[in-house]
């Protein structure tokens, strides 16, 4: 269905990068392990090391989960904006590819959620 927006009407874009001082929002999903109902939000600096996403942000939110001390990070399946990649670690966000409202998606192999229940 069409949209006609009423006279006046000025679209104010809140979530520009311009928006949260050197920061940048970044999604992080854990495929598979729905008790985490989407991927989470993080206002992060572009040149934070791709290892203090992982250790520091990822296991601040995600350390929670049962599993999460379980995961295997060499075998660990990541996408970045729908396409498979390898980040590198020791690099920054940025120049891993993290922009602006990239989303991050892992997953961990033979993990599977609560009891196998995805959850």
């Amino acid at each position: 269905m069409a949209v006609i927006a009423r006279d006046g009407y000025v679209d104010i874009v809140r979530d520009k990068v311009e928006n949260f001082h050197g920061n940048q929002l970044v999604y992080v999903g854990w495929d598979d392990h729905l008790l985490f109902s989407a991927a989470q939000a993080f206002p992060l600096p572009p040149e934070m090391p791709y290892q203090a996403l992982v250790s520091e942000v990822m296991a601040s939110v995600f350390g929670d989960h049962p599993e999460f001390a379980q995961i295997d990070w060499s075998t660990v399946e990541w996408v970045l904006d729908g396409v498979s990649f390898a980040p590198d670690m020791e690099k920054s966000l940025k120049d891993n590819g993290v922009g602006h409202k990239s989303l991050i998606r892992f997953k961990t192999p033979g993990l599977t959620g609560i009891n196998g229940t995805r959850l």
